[in-house]
């Protein structure tokens, strides 16, 4: 007897690479790889001297997050942001991306009559994963500019807002690296009574202005996500928080912490220590800026302009006409720069003839890239 077949997960997007990595592995010296936006840099010292003394592998943590972690989140938003947000609205998760996949089933649990998820048409594509995780309809909000960029909030169906469970924002995006109206998507969710979660997890990487938050436009029906994943280079350590709306904030701390859901306690203790130095981040900042200049003059020379981010540490590259789609683009990359790139399907149907380059490897390695496509005299106009 076949047994009944109900979600079967789609292929995760970066294990769809494997023919493309064939051919960038194959060069001497091998892959430079800025597929994915993982930090390659090390976190600080000080913070791993926290995690190693801070005596509290024994016992389990508090779920919320300790006092004085909520406390660092809540004095980092105030120094960033100018905020005040105080601790009982700020709750910790086991890193973002959790977060970000499981509150909408938390959500829909708090009200069932709402089944719809409202995110951006070019994202992250783990926004869509999480509705349908939660049994709901994920539905794309289309992008504000050209690039995919934005919520176009106008455009949003009224019988899918009536529904709306949530509605994401991503300022700065990834994969774009825009910078949306997160007033006008605060003010959108009030006036429609819908939830607005706000991953600013490349806040601390916007390179027009200051860095921005929604919870500058207050906090009722609102959340802010963070991560310290990319800020202090500790994506394996898996620790972020969610702040905001006091009672949103208590009802998914409540489901969190019946779910088992903790931050170790010495990643705690060295998130505290992370959070409240500024410096780091600093000197961070002075690496990515550096290697998304020089990578998009390396693209640029090679006839494959790539424009300078509002935010994050992402290049969005549009696919010269000569090529068919981002695949096209990035077996290209790969093949003549052993370089590889995310194509721009893994972030929506929209975002097809687009690649993205996370500039998260050192100069060295991303200069070799550069060298091997000068060298070859490879251009993307023929």
């Amino acid at each position: 007897m076949t047994p009944p077949r109900g979600f079967e997960p789609p292929p995760y997007p970066f294990h769809r690479l494997g023919d493309v990595e064939k051919l960038a592995r194959a060069h001497d010296g091998g892959m430079v790889d800025c597929s994915v936006g993982t930090p390659c840099d090390p976190p600080p010292e000080f913070v791993l001297q926290a995690m190693a003394s801070s005596g509290t592998e024994r016992g389990y943590p508090e779920s919320a997050g300790s006092a004085a972690l909520r406390r660092a989140a809540s004095e980092w938003m105030g120094r960033r942001f100018g905020v005040e947000i105080g601790i009982d609205g700020v709750s910790a998760c086991v890193g973002t991306k959790e977060f970000v996949a499981s509150v909408a089933q938390y959500l829909h649990l708090r009200d069932p009559e709402r089944d719809v998820v409202l995110y951006p048409a070019v994202s992250y594509p783990t926004y869509a994963m999480g509705a349908l995780l939660a049994g709901c309809r994920a539905v794309p909000v289309p992008p504000r500019s050209a690039d995919g960029s934005g919520l176009a909030l106008e455009r949003i169906d009224p019988g899918d807002a009536a529904r709306a469970l949530a509605l994401w924002s991503n300022s700065p995006s990834n994969p774009t690296g825009g910078l949306d109206d997160l007033g006008a998507a605060a003010a959108w969710g009030r006036a429609h009574g819908v939830p607005v979660l706000s991953d600013e997890c490349y806040c601390e990487f916007t390179w027009r202005g200051p860095a921005r938050s929604i919870l500058e436009h207050g906090t009722e029906g609102v959340l802010a996500v963070h991560s310290l994943s990319k800020r202090s280079n500790l994506a394996g350590a898996r620790v972020g928080f969610y702040a905001g709306d006091p009672e949103i904030v208590r009802y998914l701390t409540e489901l969190r912490r019946h779910a088992g859901l903790m931050v170790p306690g010495p990643v705690q203790a060295g998130a505290v220590a992370a959070l409240g130095d500024d410096r780091h981040v600093a000197e961070q900042r002075a690496r990515y800026l550096e290697r998304l200049d020089f990578m998009a003059a390396s693209l640029s020379a090679a006839d494959c302009p790539a424009g300078l981010p509002e935010g994050s540490f992402y290049l969005w590259v549009p696919v010269p006409e000569s090529l068919g789609d981002g695949w096209a683009l990035a077996e290209e990359l790969a093949r003549h720069g052993g370089l590889l790139v995310s194509p721009g399907e893994f972030y929506g149907p929209d975002a097809a003839r687009h690649v993205r380059v996370a500039v998260v490897q050192p100069m060295e390695r991303l200069a070799l890239a550069a060298e091997r496509l000068a060298s070859s005299g490879w251009s993307a106009a023929r």
